[in-house]
């Protein structure tokens, strides 16, 4: 598992990059880590890196934001409020992991069970530092 440390924003955006570049249709990302450690950050940044030019915000109230007019399209799922099997079918989450983009999904610790095979999971951790945060990458679990 490669751990990513960034000190800023700009060295988390070329992570972002780094990390669409080996997307394909259909990938899951599983994103892990506690509040305010820069989940929607990442998100926005990866939409960035995938050519996506408009406002990307957490999908907390609406549970989830599509991004299109990338190089591939991007579910964006806020999992904070999962609590049961009923209130994630409710999100469409089976349905969008069916469609030709790329689903993001934040507080996967939530819905771990449910996870695809081969989804690629992001661990978020706190840095040294207030900007600072260590990135736990396992690339597509089970190919």
């Amino acid at each position: 598992m490669p751990i990513i440390i960034v000190d800023n924003l700009e060295q988390t955006a070329a992570f972002a990059r780094q990390v669409a570049l080996t997307l394909t249709p259909g990938d899951m990302i599983a994103l892990f880590g506690g509040m305010g450690m820069g989940k929607t950050t990442f998100v926005a940044a990866l939409c960035r890196a995938l050519g996506y030019k408009g406002e990307v915000s957490s999908p907390t109230f609406a549970l989830v934001h599509e991004y299109e007019g990338g190089r591939l399209p991007v579910y964006h799922f806020d999992m904070f409020r999962v609590k049961s099997w009923d209130d994630l079918y409710s999100t469409g989450f089976f349905e969008y992991l069916e469609r030709p983009g790329v689903v993001v999904a934040e507080w996967s610790e939530n819905i771990e069970t449910a996870l695809p095979d081969g989804y690629i999971s992001i661990e978020i951790c706190p840095g040294k530092g207030e900007t600072a945060r260590e990135f736990k990458w396992t690339p597509k679990k089970g190919c």
